[in-house]
């Protein structure tokens, strides 16, 4: 029964006839066959199919839910069985955004498989936010504060998020001296999140204001705003831990050092049936030890965290 759970659950996952059979590593008919002896002894219809895509079905949705919950019920009681032998093994699915996956993320997970070599690494980076175990994802690296789900959170790192510009930029237009000011500037936006679009929350102490900015420049790829930035472009609102590089070397500098972005710590996000997994509980471990240093904040330019 749940070989036919999991058969289901793949099927819908993939989206379709001819990937869940690649991914079988069976034929397209052989898998239509098996769909059809299952709503056959149901005795429902579970897919609605066409040449070009397929829908569940009410019936479809029931029985997806449910294949869901009774995969992890049976998942959690093996590791229970198991958990005082068990060794971290098998495929772990994170997802992480495009910029900390690559420069801080992959590098973790190359010397986290070193140390266990069991463990095969599925790491996805998009811009796109994403809840574990809903999009076949185990872990979800996310930044600001986690969402009220059916998931757990663990902070992995404070990240904080400050003004910066080039010298060259300032040279040649001058200090911003208040918030306000920046509105005769040139800033660079990152398009990311459902966030107002142009406005930046910048808070000093316990006042914060909303102002809105001018962009000739805007992406939804932050390494690309940080290389605009360095040309000279403008002012960039980012994460001091994918400017501290620069912000060291004197490539970029503060920009309104008393005002910072409103709060954008990192958590790693997983559902709560996979608290008892080895290979969950041992990566979280790890990335807790290695980002150790990384979460307390601090303004302090001589001692970056990053």
């Amino acid at each position: 029964m749940s070989s036919e759970l999991a058969f289901f659950s793949l099927l819908v996952q993939q989206g379709s006839l001819a990937r869940a059979a690649r991914e079988l590593g069976l034929t397209g008919p052989a898998v239509s066959h098996r769909l059809a002896q299952l709503e056959q002894r149901l005795g429902v219809r579970l897919l609605t199919r066409t040449t070009r895509r397929m829908s569940l079905t009410p019936e479809g949705e029931l029985y997806l839910a449910e294949s869901r919950r009774i995969l992890g019920e049976i998942e959690a009681l093996e590791q229970t069985l198991t958990r005082t032998r068990a060794e971290p093994r098998g495929l772990l699915r994170i997802h992480a955004t495009y910029g900390f996956g690559r420069r801080q993320l992959a590098p973790a997970v190359s010397d986290f498989v070193r140390q266990y070599p069991a463990v095969d690494i599925q790491l996805t980076l998009g811009d796109q936010a994403v809840m574990p175990g809903d999009q076949s994802f185990d872990i979800a690296i996310r930044f600001g504060e986690p969402p009220e789900a059916r998931v757990v959170a663990r902070k992995i790192a404070s990240n904080q998020r400050y003004l910066f510009a080039s010298p060259s930029y300032l040279a040649r237009r001058g200090q911003p001296l208040d918030p306000d000011d920046l509105g005769s500037h040139d800033c660079i936006v990152i398009r990311e999140g459902s966030g107002a679009f142009g406005t930046w929350t910048l808070c000093a102490g316990k006042q914060c204001r909303n102002v809105k900015v001018s962009s000739k420049l805007s992406t939804n790829h932050g390494e690309v705003a940080v290389d605009w930035a360095l040309d000279g472009h403008g002012i960039l609102l980012r994460s001091l831990w994918d400017t501290a590089a620069e912000l060291r070397a004197g490539r970029l500098v503060r920009v309104l050092p008393e005002w910072s972005g409103s709060p954008a710590d990192i958590y790693a996000l997983y559902p709560q049936r996979l608290n008892l997994s080895a290979k969950v509980r041992v990566f979280l471990d790890f990335l807790t030890e290695r980002f150790a240093a990384y979460r307390s904040a601090t303004n302090s330019n001589a001692q970056l965290p990053w």
